[in-house]
């Protein structure tokens, strides 16, 4: 285990002295963040005020404060689930540039093992989106925090996370697959490019899922990012929905807080069924497992 962690070790120091990678691995989260504030926060405000509007009795109970930070958080679930994407994606671009340097040819000349090969770049990759996409959603939650009550506690904060860390680590084992097929940096650009565009679609950071026809919906939630993301959204917004919720009293009997789970989707719709958390929770582990079996697989008998 010792070559295996020293190689582990190398591609986690090859990731993070490339700073313009480390920019790159943010940049779709920072056009996330501009599309916000220039377009999207309207969006999100109008489809809560749109649920409201059904519940006239509601208007002078629910506070604008809770309203603002429920869009808000709403925004850093987009921002955290775009980064779950692109974010392990871009630490897998030292695969790549081994390939094209000529350095997988020396590391497969050492008495490593295959498997060690492949779990130390997948290991390095994951561990890296872990730190970068943690410390995007510590800001996010500090940001907020500071502006806002958060109705979150310890317990909450450690499954966002928990959730955050599977969403990366499923997102490499994924990618590790696709990987291979890229033989020079300049193609692994141009898929990051479209990457980049398609991931806040697939997830709802631009739009709902709701929004869609159940057969495009199916396609988004055939991803187990999406999943990840809905997880996100679910121990994210919890509280404040909970909050939302006994300020109303139940004057509504529970609708408001439902109507809102129901546009900004909160459990996922696979060929027509409406998955439980468990359900999407077991989706993920063994879209994982597949991954995982699949990329030692590939690399095993690449050379």
């Amino acid at each position: 285990m010792r070559m295996y962690m020293g190689l582990t070790k190398r591609n986690l120091l090859v990731y993070f002295k490339d700073k313009q990678s480390i920019v790159f691995s943010l940049l779709t989260s920072m056009i996330v963040f501009a599309l916000y504030m220039l377009f999207l926060k309207s969006t999100f405000v109008d489809a809560i005020n749109s649920a409201l509007s059904a519940f006239p009795a509601l208007r002078g109970i629910i506070k604008t404060e809770d309203i603002d930070m429920l869009s808000s958080i709403i925004l850093l679930t987009g921002i955290i689930g775009s980064a779950m994407i692109t974010v392990p994606y871009n630490c897998l671009q030292t695969v790549i540039n081994d390939r094209e340097n000529g350095v997988d040819r020396d590391i497969l000349t050492t008495p490593i093992k295959r498997w060690q090969i492949v779990l130390s770049y997948f290991s390095a990759s994951g561990i890296s989106a872990v730190i970068m996409n943690g410390i995007i959603l510590t800001a996010g939650l500090f940001i907020l925090g500071a502006n806002g009550d958060l109705c979150m506690d310890a317990a909450d904060i450690a499954l966002v996370y928990a959730v955050v860390t599977l969403g990366c680590l499923s997102s490499t084992a994924l990618f590790m697959m696709l990987i291979p097929f890229f033989k020079t940096s300049s193609a692994s650009g141009a898929f990051f490019g479209i990457l980049s565009a398609l991931s806040g679609f697939v997830i709802g950071a631009y739009i709902p899922i709701s929004q869609f026809s159940d057969r495009v919906q199916t396609v988004c939630n055939l991803f187990p990012a999406s999943h990840v993301t809905i997880l996100l959204r679910n121990a994210l917004l919890g509280g404040v929905l909970d909050n939302i919720d006994k300020s109303i009293g139940g004057v509504d009997r529970g609708m408001f807080v439902s109507t809102v789970k129901d546009i900004f989707t909160f459990r996922a719709c696979l060929f027509g069924n409406t998955l439980e958390i468990s359900q999407m929770c077991l989706y993920i582990l063994g879209a994982f497992a597949v991954s995982l079996a699949g990329m030692i697989f590939l690399y095993s008998g690449k050379r």
